[in-house]
């Protein structure tokens, strides 16, 4: 007799060996048809695998986070079986669930957008088979000897261990796979094949290239409509393209993954420092900097040479090694070294906008989100061990301040410490501990990160959700006891005895090109009042009125705003819309009747306008707006 334990707590017996569907259907016959898998024990299980001892079962279906998984993994199989009908002389590699969908690896001609139709027309008659899908399992012998005419395959079941080997059966495909996978094929009732790019056999360019096909799928049509509409919506907010429009920044050959920030750019970018260190300085940061080149010897202490030294640009200068700093902590270090300390200047929160380059493959440079030079808003607090809490809930509540400013919400992760790293158990053990009680404290749920730290201490990642609830890994703050060992820092306590501060490495902005184009998305383009680079453009309808429009626009300027004129000879309608189309966010069109009453037409982004507003109504409107960064558009709709 073998007994299942369901979630509840409740317990089915079975007399013979059951099936994941055999427990469904001792439940209910619709929860049988419903279901897509099962976990036994922990592990994942397809519906129809024989669970053949007592065990603790729960029933998947596509209500559960593992579902869309399992759905999309049978969809690449699915698609690997349409091509194949479609392509016959095709040969197979892999095909993995990723982010959002999966994409198969197939050796054969070049295919493009234009053959998609064709393929999903195939994958549907797939799914409209129903086609069961079975798992089986037989000897390495015999899964070399079905394979003897596939090499891709054949390579894959080589590097195996001796043992059985898993096969995954619908209708006429075949396919090598751990699985789980759904019961039959019409379980796939919405999918759409995405894009296709090049890929070689095992990321080794001196193999093969094949042919990656990217897909998705969802188990209701609505939800691939919602996904659709999303992806459209975010091409319409894609910051390359945003930033060329609105003349933000530009990237060049001359020197690949380094951005070039234009005029415009230059002024969102310094606001967007000016705020951080109103904010710093009033956490208690002082503001320091650093070189951009140090010598061998500085990252051999370190530890970067060691571990770091395939991402960092060097040279040789008068015979000796140098590097170009990745990242701003060692030179941090010498700033706390250059002299002293005492306990009672603990905490020294040191913060510094560092220039800092990594050597990233050309593959993945894209945008302001992957560069090769990029600033980060780098501080290094020191500390005594019973501050340790105190100033990660500091860090934490400034990190709550900044992102808000930008309504950004945000969640959090520990990441724990990695294969590859430096410092004693003990030193992990401690930082990790010192972690976990400050986010115990702070009261925000928090999930870990196994294995995800800082090779010198673990972390916390802050990963921001932007207005289209889409996560970015921005901030983090890590707790350090290894740096300021190596680096032999010290301070004096109250014992008058030397001792080790404890140093959290932390950022917020990250990379601040980074958050400059994750801000572009967030915003469309369309930056708040206080953000944007032009707030105001004066628009005179006549050449008549130019010299009057120059008088606002002194007037505005020297109150503090971002101020332009178009003098150009152009309709007034036309100068409207292309400051529309650059996002301004405050239009003022004068003519004749604005310049006799000194007063001023007020045009939003929205189409609003409002009339007979007086210079200094509008500058102090439009003054306390700013000052308070405020997020909402509306300052004069009410």
């Amino acid at each position: 007799m073998i007994r299942i334990t369901l979630p509840d707590g409740s317990i089915k017996t079975f007399e013979n060996t059951p099936t994941a569907y055999d427990v469904a259907v001792s439940i209910s016959e619709g929860l049988a048809r419903n279901c897509v898998a099962a976990e036994v024990d922990g592990r994942l299980i397809d519906l129809y695998r024989e669970i053949p001892e007592d065990a603790a079962v729960r029933l998947i279906t596509p209500k559960d986070p593992e579902a869309l998984e399992i759905l999309r993994h049978t969809a690449a199989h699915v698609m690997a079986q349409a091509i194949l009908r479609v392509y016959p002389d095709a040969h197979l590699t892999i095909g993995p669930v990723v982010e959002d969908g999966f994409y198969y690896d197939i050796d054969m001609g070049p295919v493009s957008a234009d053959d998609f139709p064709r393929i999903e027309a195939e994958m549907r008659k797939i799914v409209n088979e129903k086609l069961p899908i079975r798992r089986k399992t037989v000897s390495k012998a015999d899964a070399l000897a079905f394979y003897r005419n596939e090499p891709y395959k054949l390579e894959m079941i080589q590097d195996l261990p001796d043992g059985t080997i898993s096969f995954y059966e619908q209708g006429e495909f075949t396919d090598l796979c751990r699985g789980p996978h759904l019961p039959h094929t019409g379980f796939i009732r919405a999918f759409k094949l995405m894009k296709t790019s090049g890929a070689y056999w095992r990321a080794d360019q001196t193999n093969a290239q094949l042919q990656r096909i990217y897909g998705t799928a969802f188990f209701d049509k609505k939800d691939l409509k919602r996904y659709l509409d999303f992806l459209e919506e975010a091409r319409k907010r894609n910051h390359r393209k945003l930033g060329e429009r609105l003349d933000l920044f530009s990237f060049h050959d001359e020197a690949p993954g380094m951005p070039f920030f234009h005029a415009r750019g230059m002024t969102v970018w310094n606001t967007l420092l000016a705020y951080w260190r109103e904010a710093h300085l009033e956490a208690g940061y002082v503001e320091t900097k650093t070189p951009i080149m140090l010598n061998r010897s500085l990252w051999e202490r370190s530890g970067h040479w060691e571990n770091y030294r395939e991402n960092m640009y060097t040279s040789t200068i008068d015979d000796m090694d140098y590097a170009i700093k990745p990242m701003n902590c060692p030179g941090g270090m010498l700033l706390y070294a250059n002299r002293p300390h005492s306990y009672k200047e603990l905490p020294l929160r040191q913060a510094e906008i560092g220039l800092v380059h990594r050597h990233e493959m050309s593959g993945v440079l894209s945008g302001l989100f992957r560069v090769r030079a990029f600033h980060q808003d780098d501080a290094h607090i020191f500390m005594t061990p019973d501050q340790i809490e105190g100033e990660i809930l500091g860090v934490l509540r400034l990190v709550e301040r900044i992102y808000g400013t930008f309504g950004l919400g945000f969640h959090l992760e520990l990441s724990t410490r990695p294969g590859k790293s430096i410092g004693s158990d003990e030193q992990w053990a401690q930082a990790t501990d010192g972690l976990k009680k400050a986010l115990d404290t702070y009261g925000q749920p928090y999930k870990i990160n196994a294995g995800d730290g800082a090779f010198y201490g673990p972390k916390i990642d802050v990963h921001i959700k932007d207005a289209l609830g889409r996560t970015w890994q921005c901030g983090t703050v890590q707790l350090d006891m290894s740096l300021p060992e190596r680096f032999d820092l010290t301070y004096v306590g109250q014992d008058n005895e030397k001792h080790r501060p404890i140093m959290i490495h932390r950022v917020i902005y990250g990379s601040i090109e980074r958050f400059f184009g994750i801000l572009i998305e967030h915003y469309a383009g369309k930056f708040p009042l206080w953000l944007s680079p032009v707030q105001v453009r004066v628009l005179p309808i006549n050449d008549e009125l130019a010299p009057y429009a120059l008088e606002v626009k002194d007037f505005l300027a020297a109150g503090g705003l971002r101020v332009e004129v178009d003098e150009r000879t152009e309709s007034l309608n036309r100068k409207i819309r292309e400051a529309q189309l650059e996002y301004i966010p405050l239009i003022l069109t004068i003519g004749a009747k604005e310049k006799t009453a000194g007063t001023l037409s007020v045009r939003t982004l929205d189409g609003s306008v409002t009339y007979g507003v007086s210079r200094e109504a509008f500058l102090t409107r439009v003054s306390d707006h700013i000052r308070r960064r405020s997020p909402d558009p509306g300052i004069f709709t009410d």
